[in-house]
């Protein structure tokens, strides 16, 4: 397993093993993640980044498919707000 490393997930420090997926750290640290529209709960389905369900913004970069973005140290995740188009 890889060194744990912080990251912030809406503002939140949390610890989570280097090299894993954003979707899987937001995951980790029980984080929601983004609404529809609508105001539906949507979570990553594919995995892969075809779906672009596990959308949040990445180091101030909105809409990143987190699915494909490895964990670093330092990183900045804030889960997109539907009222923002997110």
């Amino acid at each position: 397993m890889n060194a744990p490393v912080t990251i912030s997930v809406n503002g939140r420090d949390v610890q989570v093993p280097e090299g894993i997926s954003v979707a899987a750290a937001i995951a980790t640290a029980g984080a929601p993640f983004r609404r529809s529209l609508t105001g539906e709960h949507r979570a990553p389905l594919c995995g892969m980044g075809v779906c672009f369900e596990c959308r949040a913004t990445v180091d101030g970069v909105a809409q990143q498919r987190t699915c494909l973005i490895p964990v670093r140290a330092g990183l900045r995740v804030e889960i997109d707000d539907p009222e923002s188009g997110g």
